[in-house]
């Protein structure tokens, strides 16, 4: 029975210490190395970012045979339109290479901003990209977790299909310990560029006073606003 539970608990810490391959894009290597630096769990992967004589992207996947049966991940970053298609190459060859598990990260979701219609004829980029993120092929583990981090509107989640999972992450408690660590912490006031902003994140900074800078911010607000944030 000792034995039993002994390996019990040595098959739970296998699970809980799982090894995963990472990949990146080129504008993220710096970013994956400080990631990988924090864990021996995590080892760094290598793709080829090419280009043909006409500019579309030439690729290749180091040592691709190596990650048969591993958990992968992919550190992505749409951080304009010419990179995107690229990373999106590579996003969907990586689970069919017979991966554990397929994560795609992705810092910065570039067309958050434009989840809805206002009027008749405009084109809600949002829900284009989560289309295209959503027919990221099923790994052997089953459908890509994709990880977002601070997200515009938490109800973009259901404009991805069941192909992937999506978690929405933020950085605001990162945030909130640098804040707190400013010799003057205790004058700081966050101010959020409009009411979406400050819906979406004041309950996260509720330590902290807080401001909404709509488009209807008068001079009187301002003064206020540079009032507390310059007082003795």
């Amino acid at each position: 029975m000792e034995n039993n539970n002994n390996m019990g608990e040595l098959k739970t810490q296998n699970q809980n210490n799982k090894q995963v391959r990472l990949f990146y894009c080129m504008e993220c290597e710096e970013l994956a190395r400080k990631v990988a630096a924090q864990s021996q769990l995590i080892t760094l992967q290598s793709i080829n970012w090419r280009n043909f004589d006409d500019g579309f992207p030439n690729l290749f996947i180091n040592n691709a045979h190596d990650i048969r049966g591993q958990h992968v991940a992919f550190l992505a970053s749409f951080s304009s339109p010419s990179v995107i298609f690229e990373q999106l190459s590579v996003i969907y060859n990586l689970p069919r290479l017979f991966v554990a598990s397929f994560t795609l990260v992705l810092p910065f979701f570039p067309t958050g901003s434009f989840e809805r219609m206002e009027e008749e004829g405009d084109v809600a980029t949002a829900f284009t990209m989560a289309r295209i993120l959503s027919n990221i092929p099923i790994s052997r583990g089953g459908p890509t977790s994709l990880v977002i981090y601070d997200i515009h509107a938490l109800q973009e989640r259901f404009y991805f299909g069941d192909h992937v999972l999506p978690l929405f992450e933020t950085g605001i408690p990162l945030l909130k310990q640098r804040l707190h660590q400013l010799p003057d912490a205790e004058k700081i006031v966050v101010a959020f560029p409009d009411d979406g902003a400050w819906k979406r994140f004041h309950k996260l900074l509720d330590h902290f006073p807080t401001v909404s800078l709509d488009s209807y911010l008068n001079e009187v607000t301002l003064y206020f606003v540079l009032h507390l944030l310059y007082e003795d």
